[in-house]
């Protein structure tokens, strides 16, 4: 009878602690090229059911695209989530050990679902996109800045803004070259823009941040953007539902578009309006909002259907995992 093996991998700077369960097996490895083929050859003869690790901030992804390439069951959390499962077993101590530990632990318990991982090209296109947001919250600081400031310093924020805006508008080529180049993106991009309050930020960004629309369910989608309301009940108590977790690099740019959309598209409109002579607040009807037009892209790309004025009639997506599962 084989064992289901688990992995958990630290990854730091400089090397990689990984835990093995049920082997309770503790090895190191180097967090370079060598080090990483050696572990990967080493999990190819453990044929783990699963190998978690930790989004470290850009650490990782020499390790998750090695792990990716040689067939194996690699997923990485966030590990906001592995610590408060620490936590919740009474880990307080933390060190790299101890982390891979815990790590493998979380993967044999809780077994988290396995997702794509990103290829070449989409990262180039994520990090391109993150460099765009760089960009714009520095144009934004300096033209603070630029209104406060007086004589000389102010000649050199606004030549400091003037190169900033010029970069801007260079990245904006580069993804634009990118999503022209790739023509599964070319089709979804103009899919999505073709929705009235949808452009090329929110569209971009989708394509880049959130592979998964038009793969899953409406809820589950909805929760793994982080827009839709979480219960906070306990006996006879009902909680205000909230809004909490998911991927803030999509939600920024989908909440500015439900502002468009409540003016200019004539579906969000009608919700929205519909709401609030309900009494529901605005804040309250403008994330429902944003919810129902995230789930008007995921059926358009789901049926590969640009804009009508109904996309309600769409047969549901089959939930393939908990929907729990995606609140990350």
């Amino acid at each position: 009878m084989s064992v289901s093996r688990f992995v958990g991998i630290d990854v730091s700077k400089s090397r990689l602690d990984v835990f093995v369960r049920p082997d309770d097996e503790a090895v190191c490895f180097s967090n370079d090229e060598p080090g990483i083929a050696s572990l990967t050859q080493r999990l190819r003869e453990l044929a783990p059911e699963r190998v978690l690790l930790e989004a470290t901030g850009g650490l990782e992804i020499p390790l998750i695209a090695e792990l990716a390439e040689a067939g194996l069951p690699v997923v990485a959390m966030n590990p906001r989530q592995v610590r408060d499962f620490a936590k919740s077993v009474g880990k307080l101590a933390k060190t790299d050990a101890i982390d891979a530990r815990i790590i493998a632990q979380y993967a044999e318990l809780i077994r988290p679902p396995i997702r794509p991982i990103p290829d070449e090209q989409s990262r180039l296109l994520g990090d391109t996109l993150a460099r765009r947001r760089q960009v714009v919250e520095m144009i934004t600081a300096e033209q603070n800045r630029w209104r406060q400031a007086k004589g000389e310093i102010q000649q050199q924020i606004l030549q400091h803004l003037l190169y900033l805006k010029r970069e801007l508008a260079n990245l904006d080529d580069e993804l634009g070259k990118q999503i022209t180049q790739n023509p599964n993106w070319h089709e979804k991009d103009e899919i999505l823009r073709t929705v009235p309050g949808v452009g090329k930020v929110l569209s971009r960004t989708l394509l880049a941040n959130l592979p998964e629309l038009g793969t899953l369910s409406n809820r589950e989608i909805s929760l793994l953007v982080g827009v839709a309301p979480l219960n906070r009940d306990s006996g006879l108590m009902r909680g205000r539902r909230c809004i909490w977790g998911g991927r803030a690099s999509v939600r920024n740019p989908l909440y500015m578009a439900s502002l468009v959309a409540t003016r200019y598209n004539p579906i969000i409109h009608a919700f929205y309006f519909r709401l609030l002579s309900a009494g529901k607040a605005k804040k309250v009807a403008l994330v429902a909002c944003m919810r129902k037009l995230l789930t008007i892209l995921n059926a358009m790309l789901r049926h590969r259907s640009p804009w009508s004025d109904d996309h309600t009639g769409y047969p549901p997506i089959p939930s393939a995992q908990p929907a729990a599962a995606y609140a990350a």
